[in-house]
């Protein structure tokens, strides 16, 4: 494959999927600013300079040129427009099919199941579109929410690493969740 980019946006019931824009940045900084949503993933709690600076890269990677890299889309509500999220599906390998997703939201919208409409959305991507084999969620195991999202996507927890890497500053557990193509396919 030489590349690959999604016909944007993205729709879902309640979303739109699609690259992050420069106009972006105060819906950004709202949740990249606290330290709630920022608990589990790999960055730190952001002040607006380091959004913008963090946001310039995101412009970029709303396509695949090669396996390895991220597609990081923002996740807009439908009824405001306002970017609550981001949603990422990593093209991890083409040879074995295999992806990674990720997720983040901000606070006021947790609950509602809008993670779990994107994160859907993506895999949909990922198997359908991408063509991918396989697709992974690794996470902190204390992030209980997280867990139960993949789950009820019907991904399976495949491994429990303990005091797998050295995460903002202690020794952190992963979980490492899963959905094949075949399952995937069977749960439509």
């Amino acid at each position: 494959m030489t590349g690959f980019r999604p016909a944007y946006p993205l729709r879902t019931e309640r979303l739109e999927l699609r690259p992050h824009r420069m106009d972006d940045l105060d819906d950004l900084y709202a949740f990249h600013s606290r330290p709630e949503v920022v608990r589990y993933t790999p960055w730190p709690v952001r002040d607006r300079e380091e959004t913008r600076v963090a946001l310039e890269k995101k412009l970029s990677q709303g396509e695949l040129t090669e396996s390895g890299q991220w597609l990081v889309l923002a996740i807009e509500l439908h009824e405001t427009g306002t970017v609550i999220g981001e949603v990422l599906l990593k093209w991890e390998s083409e040879i074995d099919r295999q992806g990674e997703i990720g997720f983040a939201l901000h606070t006021a919208y947790q609950g509602k199941g809008l993670a779990a409409e994107a994160a859907r959305e993506m895999l949909r991507v990922g198997f359908e579109e991408l063509g991918l084999h396989r697709i992974v969620a690794v996470l902190d195991d204390r992030n209980d929410a997280s867990a139960r999202l993949l789950e009820r996507l019907g991904m399976r927890r495949e491994a429990h690493f303990i005091d797998a890497l050295q995460f903002k500053g202690e020794w952190a557990n992963e979980y490492v969740y899963a959905l094949l193509e075949d399952d995937w396919r069977d749960a439509d």
